[in-house]
């Protein structure tokens, strides 16, 4: 597999990633491990163990580790980066259109679509991610343990990590035979041999040393601190850009739990603190998030465009993902390994298993405010629903063709009413 081909592919998956983190890791589950076969499903559940952790959009961060693997640093940039540029100017050119044109019934007919179209992905991809993740029953109780735990007594999600974690971590010690995934993963996986497979020795670039982990954290600063200190010096300090610039970089540090958990952080900051854009624009902002391809927190764009213009989007753009390529370049190596060592390993399946539980009920979350408005039910939105689940679970329909019919149903619901 030459660098080219993995230039193209994960060009593809920038405008096809949509369905939010379970949607995306599905796509990626879908064709990096059963289709092309570049890396096997045990090295990488083990690469989005470490990812569930970070804080920061675990879905771009599998892609940059993965990307890095395959083809050192430059590997990583280009996945990790085509995987967020795409949504970037799809959402500018949204958010355009939004503030331009947004009471215009075509738009909010293409948006009524979608919206229920995002949920059956979400639902849908939660399911195989649990399939794929949960290979016992003790772990399906952990995953349900952190669903209930979140969504009943609203636990902080640093809490449920840090529980699982020890959990996975006690259950290593003393019932290795749940938490290795060694010969599940030869007996489930089935695809063939991989070009990255379980037993394939870790290449020379990804082996760990000291001196590449301050390297990357270096590099890292110094690209922090030149981009904020060129803001700063265009507009001082009070400037509007380079508050983004700040706000975000501290945003980017707590997006533990994916980007439904720092939305009321950026919420107080940049409707209540800043003034960037009002309450609504930040709502509206979110659904826009959920209908394009990359990350969910790719709303921080749509806040900046509001707030600043283009460069406003980008701002907020480069200060919320810099910290995740620096995680994964300087934290990679040491995971990478890791990955036949149980006592590193057991915490992060424990982990992984709580997170299932946590992203079901976001999807729910989502589901919950699609399908009921105002707190009426919508029964056409959940009959478009229902329909792109059918299709996507029994029919193994593909996102774009499901995403494409429920805009042109929605459109057409709009538009006889």
């Amino acid at each position: 597999m030459t660098f080219a081909e993995a230039l193209r592919f994960w060009l593809k998956l920038g405008f096809i990633s949509f369905g939010g983190p379970t949607g995306q890791i599905a796509i990626m589950h879908q064709e990096l491990v059963e289709k092309r076969r570049w890396i096997s499903e045990g090295r990488f559940l083990h690469a989005l163990n470490f990812c569930m952790v970070l804080p920061g959009p675990e879905a771009q961060q599998l892609a940059t580790y993965i990307g890095w693997l395959m083809h050192r640093t430059w590997g990583g940039i280009v996945a990790g980066g085509l995987f967020v540029l795409p949504s970037v100017f799809i959402l500018i050119a949204l958010s355009w259109i939004y503030l331009t044109y947004g009471n215009v019934p075509l738009v909010i007919g293409i948006f009524y679509g979608i919206k229920p179209a995002v949920v059956a992905i979400v639902l849908a991809a939660a399911w195989r991610i649990a399939q794929r993740a949960l290979k016992h029953p003790a772990l399906w109780v952990v995953s349900a343990a952190a669903f209930v735990a979140i969504f009943a007594f609203d636990a902080p999600f640093p809490a449920i990590v840090l529980a699982a974690g020890i959990i996975g971590y006690a259950g290593g010690r003393f019932l290795p035979g749940i938490f290795s995934s060694k010969n599940a993963h030869q007996k489930r996986e089935g695809y063939g041999p991989a070009l990255i497979d379980d037993h394939t020795p870790t290449p020379a670039h990804a082996l760990f040393s000291w001196a590449k982990l301050w390297a990357y954290v270096g590099a890292g600063i110094v690209l922090w601190a030149l981009a904020i200190g060129a803001l700063a010096a265009a507009g001082g300090w009070d400037g509007t850009l380079a508050q983004m610039g700040l706000f975000f970089s501290q945003a980017a540090l707590l997006t533990f739990g994916g980007a439904y958990a720092v939305l009321p952080y950026v919420y107080q900051g940049a409707v209540e603190h800043y003034g960037w854009l009002t309450g609504p624009q930040m709502i509206d902002g979110l659904a826009l998030g959920e209908t394009t391809p990359g990350p969910l927190i790719m709303v921080v764009a749509f806040v900046g465009y509001v707030g600043a213009g283009t460069m406003g989007a980008l701002v907020a753009t480069y200060f919320t993902f810099l910290p995740s390529f620096v995680f994964i370049f300087a934290g990679a190596p040491f995971v990478e390994t890791t990955h036949g060592n149980l006592k590193f390993s057991a915490p992060l399946t424990g982990i992984t298993a709580a997170v299932v539980g946590v992203i079901v009920n976001l999807a729910l979350f989502f589901a919950w405010h699609v399908f009921m408005p105002a707190g009426r039910f919508d029964w056409i939105s959940a009959l478009i629903g229902g329909a792109a689940f059918v299709a996507l679970f029994r029919y193994k329909a593909g996102i774009m063709p499901v995403i494409g019919a429920c805009a042109a149903a929605g459109l057409a619901v709009t538009l006889l009413r």
